[in-house]
């Protein structure tokens, strides 16, 4: 009997279309070269091949997972004042401009966000005795903290244009350095381990952790302001404790937790055909397009928490009652984690986050109706929303870390820092515009600060504070419905990727389509690496227009992408001209369009030697048609009989 799939049916050979799974350009299947059961662990009766982390196969250390987790409470710990306390602290108390805060935060922002990327295509390629991680964040958490310190403690002589420079050269540097440390941090977690439901125990650990040191740091300042009285003192103190603490802690991982040494030792990979093979890796789309809307939800209450709290709701003390919302909010997400867990390994990561949605969406979407005076009813619909909030912190990694051994059964390379790099990298471009844009729609209705506002500009509050969060939760819901892998696909994928490590065929588990191993398709690795420097469309036009077609494409495409870059500068620049001034929304989605443009165009660049390559005849046009799968993969010699 032949083999079956999870569904009962024998698995698909291939056809010559592209499986679902990983979009074009991926190489051609080929017939199996064994039997193909134990790839899928159902309808079979041969013994299953051990799989790497499988399910069973034991729990980590509870010591390794604290080690791990702990230092995700000073990172937290460190966001909250930049977040919610920097901007008013350099306004009102260093006298800096709004218009340089605005411009260095976009600018800042933007820089952060193209910074993901090659960070974590280097930790990928990073050879070393210390490993592909520790390294950077051995480096990266120190400096971190010293920027942190520093940006929280600037001289008292400086003000005005000077106080503005030290705000944003060390704004910059602490969002560079964090991005140094906490990129490999987060890549390492997958490489931990395998299991599918130990992985989210461990990042749960991590995300409790991090809530933690969210409320510490949500409380700390409120408190010591009545010891302290003096701002600057108290945010100099909190900046040097936050960052001894983030050195201690992830000394302490440095020193204490070991990478898989067959992880290190895998091959690197470049960087621009890995940008475009995680591009084409259908389940990571889909996770990654579901936690970029849903990090709207996040965005705009953060920003306009304090307009409810003062201008809709409006209790006696405000500092007070935010301090109790925000206290209750993350309580409420760090008491739930642990039964978010439960819900995960007994349900399942997918469903488990899906509920997480309904119970943010009702409860965000039902403070709308909420007016003058309702504190307690505010206090119970944000901590029913806060109890969903742990759960997206532990789910999307955890999900996210299996779409990588999905990756990594299609390309044969394990690229943890890559995708988290692209995970961090669009909620960074979504979070500056989801704060700008409510406050230049205030702006517009004429809202002044510290009086009653008109009916108009509250109206416009409680419908961007409640009903717009609820819309991308909706929209996030949808998406994540979508997501294919469960625990009985990530099983099958682990057993494909121990048969190709067996040079063995394995089958796919979302497309049933028949894999061969990396190093036995139609195409050989480094050629098919190579040929991701361009897309489908590319190549096609390669095989139709002439050796000169992808020089051309890859310059038109490098142009076009910077003279976007330079107009969307040049629109910013004019929009803050007065920098005593708020630029607007206008002037902060310039900045960073012009900075998302300027990567893009260096991304084309990057592919221009390549393009080189390819028109001198660095691969046949043979190969380039089997790549496509234009042709079929020549038949194997046959040796003759003597």
């Amino acid at each position: 009997m032949p083999p079956r799939n999870r569904s009962g049916r024998p698995p698909r050979r291939s056809t010559g279309r592209r499986p679902r799974g990983f979009s074009a350009g991926a190489p051609e299947p080929r017939a199996p070269t064994g039997h193909l059961a134990g790839a899928h662990g159902a309808g079979h009766n041969a013994r299953p091949m051990p799989t790497r982390g499988s399910s069973g196969a034991g729990a980590l250390p509870l010591g390794l997972k604290l080690v791990y987790g702990a230092p995700s409470f000073a990172g937290a710990a460190m966001v909250v004042p930049i977040l919610v306390h920097l901007p008013k602290f350099y306004a009102d108390v260093v006298l800096v401009p709004l218009g340089y805060l605005a411009v260095a935060i976009a600018i800042a922002r933007s820089l952060d966000a193209l910074s993901d990327p090659f960070v974590g295509w280097l930790s990928d390629r990073t050879r070393s005795r210390w490993g592909r991680r520790r390294p950077f964040m051995a480096v990266g958490a120190p400096l971190c903290a010293l920027a942190f310190w520093a940006l929280f403690s600037p001289p008292r002589t400086l003000s005005g244009p000077a106080a503005g420079g030290w705000f944003g050269v060390t704004f910059v540097l602490y969002f560079f350095f964090h991005t140094l440390y906490v990129l490999p941090h987060h890549a390492l977690g997958p490489e931990l381990t395998l299991d599918y439901h130990e992985r989210s125990v461990l990042f749960g650990v991590r995300e409790a952790f991090g809530i933690l040191g969210t409320i510490v740091a949500a409380v700390a300042p409120g408190l010591l302001l009545q010891r302290m009285g003096d701002e600057r003192r108290v945010f100099a103190f909190l900046g040097a404790l936050f960052g001894i603490l983030l050195v201690l802690l992830y000394t302490m991982l440095v020193v204490r937790v070991r990478e898989r040494p067959d992880f290190v030792a895998r091959p690197p990979n470049p960087f621009v055909p890995g940008v475009r093979r995680a591009l084409r890796n259908r389940p990571f789309r889909i996770l990654l397009a579901t936690y970029v809307v849903a990090s709207v939800t996040g965005a705009i209450p953060g920003t306009l928490m304090p307009f409810f709290n003062a201008y809709v709701i409006r209790p006696a003390n405000p500092a007070l009652w935010l301090s109790i919302f925000l206290t209750v909010y993350f309580g409420a997400g760090l008491l739930c984690l642990p039964l978010w867990v439960a819900a995960a390994r007994r349900f399942g990561k997918r469903p488990a986050w899906l509920a997480s949605f309904v119970m943010g969406t009702t409860g965000g979407g039902a403070m709308f109706f909420l007016g003058e005076g309702d504190t307690l009813p505010l206090v119970f619909l944000i901590g029913w929303a806060g109890s969903s909030f742990g759960a997206g912190l532990f789910l999307a990694p955890a999900m996210q870390a299996d779409v990588i051994d999905y990756d990594e059964l299609h390309t044969g390379r394990r690229r943890e820092a890559q995708y988290t790099a692209f995970w961090t990298m669009w909620p960074k471009f979504v979070a500056i515009p989801s704060a700008a844009v409510p406050i230049a729609i205030l702006a517009s209705l004429g809202y002044v600060p510290n009086v009653v506002q008109t009916p108009a500009v509250v109206l416009a509050i409680k419908s961007i504070f409640a009903l717009a969060p609820a819309t991308f939760a909706i929209l996030a819901f949808a998406i994540a419905w979508r997501f294919p892998i469960d625990e009985p696909a990530h099983r099958a994928i682990l057993a494909g990727i121990e048969r190709h490590a067996h040079g063995e065929d394995a089958v796919d588990p979302l497309t049933y389509e028949v894999l061969p191993p990396p190093t036995a398709r139609a195409v050989d690795e480094p050629t098919a690496w190579f040929l991701d420097y361009f897309s489908a469309r590319e190549l096609r036009r390669f095989l139709g227009m002439g050796p000169g077609a992808p020089v051309r494409d890859v310059r038109r495409a490098a142009l076009m992408c910077g003279i976007v870059s330079l107009g969307a500068g040049a629109l910013g620049a004019r929009s803050a001209t007065n920098l005593a001034a708020d630029p607007g929304a206008v002037g902060v989605l310039a900045i960073v369009l012009a900075g998302f443009a300027l990567a893009v165009a260096c991304f084309h660049l990057l592919r221009l030697g390549a393009a080189h390559r390819l028109a001198a005849g660095a691969v046949p046009a043979e190969v380039i048609r089997r790549h496509l799968g234009l042709a079929a993969a020549p038949a194997p010699a046959v040796p003759r009989r003597a």
